[in-house]
């Protein structure tokens, strides 16, 4: 199986987070990736979210690579804070989108780069029958 990369900064504003969904799903259409896409692009709507909510930055970049079968998402800014994985709560009405992450993602992480962070996540291949 080939190995395709791509990356593009985006401003964090909340219209980056229609645009960063809409590239995962062109992306990986264009890769014939074998993951779920639905599950792709929410993940990614957390992510770059995350950023828009969070961050104090000027630019965030959005990572994509399929290697063999195994797919990653970055977003990377300049803020060093990293997500919390908060206990879920009906007493708030937000912080569940890291719980999602960790839910849907194989594996997911934040790692220090440049200043700041990264926080990835990574999705196997959809299993033969299942939806794409």
């Amino acid at each position: 199986m080939a190995s395709f990369s791509a990356s593009i900064d985006l401003p964090p504003v909340p219209s980056s987070v229609p645009l960063a969904r809409q590239l995962v799903r062109n992306v990986l259409h264009t890769w014939a990736a074998p993951q779920d896409r639905l599950d792709a692009e929410l993940l990614v709507t957390e992510l770059v979210a995350n950023v828009v909510d969070h961050a104090r930055v000027d630019v965030l970049t959005l990572e994509l690579a399929l290697a063999g079968a195994w797919l990653r998402i970055g977003v990377v800014d300049g803020d060093a804070v990293r997500p919390v994985l908060r206990e879920l709560s009906t007493a708030h009405e937000r912080g569940r989108g890291m719980q999602l992450v960790a839910a849907i993602a194989d594996r997911w992480g934040a790692e220090d780069h440049e200043g700041g962070k990264r926080v990835w996540v990574e999705l196997s291949p959809t299993l033969v029958g299942e939806p794409g």
